[in-house]
């Protein structure tokens, strides 16, 4: 089916894009929709994958040209989404507006993730920008409530849900994690710094040395929105990658916030839990 044309009557949207498939997923998802779209990806971060859609490459650094692009492309809307790394900017190159606006950039990066990403956004509004959600563009890759695909968790499972998510709401009140494990009804890992992907690896690695001992695909991983987040930017995600690390942990399925959580690549996510005999649930509270 052709994509249909642009509208040049609405605003285009300019999608500031991380790492991972949310930004071509939510490009894709706009020019479905007829939207003009532009990609502004940041070099060392963004999947070469944005190149399939109108976009330049933006260093850390050049905030003077990106604002200077996003003025070119007529862009009156902005959506802010994928995987990036916190910048050191005492290793990287300044362009004048990024030195205009040192003080405030700086500023910036003070706190946790979720205070970080509200500055963030606040930077961009203060300039005139009106910032979406990844959601709002692609609503279908936000996870549903109920059973995602052939295998439903058991009673065991469900106390580890229950477990899981009271612990990933804990840690979110902190500001540091978004995500927790639970196994045979108690809390075994939380998500710092190092992600959810790590996370799952440490729990694979004490299962390995004996540390845990639990059967064989037992246990929940739990993926919530932290309780104050700005859903509009860094919206908890999941996707085929984080099945397979579940699956080198032992556990026996995955339990995220329904409506609060994406799932990326969703055929292929829940085709792997399918075929790894994992469940894959959007709860809505703190049971599925």
């Amino acid at each position: 089916m052709a994509r249909p044309a642009p509208d040049p009557a609405r605003p285009t949207l300019g999608i500031i894009a991380g790492g991972g498939s949310v930004p071509p997923a939510v490009a894709r998802a706009a020019v479905a929709a007829g939207r003009p779209v532009v990609v502004m990806a940041i070099a060392g971060e963004a999947d070469s994958t944005v190149q399939a859609f109108p976009h330049h490459w933006v260093r850390w650094g050049e905030i003077g040209r990106l604002f200077d692009l996003l003025v070119r492309e007529k862009v009156g809307e902005i959506v802010i989404c994928g995987a990036v790394n916190r910048p050191d900017f005492t290793s990287i190159r300044v362009d004048l507006g990024a030195v205009l606006s040192l003080p405030k950039i700086l500023s910036l990066m003070v706190g946790g993730d979720d205070t970080v990403l509200k500055n963030v956004v606040r930077f961009f509004e203060d300039r005139g920008y009106a910032v979406t959600g990844a959601h709002a563009i692609a609503p279908e890759l936000v996870a549903a409530a109920g059973v995602l695909g052939r295998h439903a968790p058991d009673d065991a499972a469900r106390l580890d849900v229950a477990r899981g998510f009271e612990a990933a709401r804990a840690l979110g009140g902190l500001d540091v994690g978004q995500a927790s494990i639970a196994v045979g009804g108690r809390v075994v890992a939380l998500e710092g710094i190092e992600g959810t992907d790590e996370m799952l690896k440490r729990v694979a690695d004490l299962r390995a040395r004996g540390r845990l001992k639990a059967p064989a695909r037992s246990g929940v991983l739990v993926k919530a929105a932290k309780p104050q987040q700005d859903l509009r930017v860094d919206m908890p995600t999941i996707g085929p990658r984080t099945v397979e690390a579940a699956v080198a942990a032992g556990l026996g399925g995955i339990a995220v916030e329904a409506g609060r959580v994406m799932i990326v690549d969703r055929a292929a996510t829940v085709a792997a839990a399918d075929a790894a005999r994992l469940f894959l649930a959007g709860v809505d509270g703190a049971a599925p």
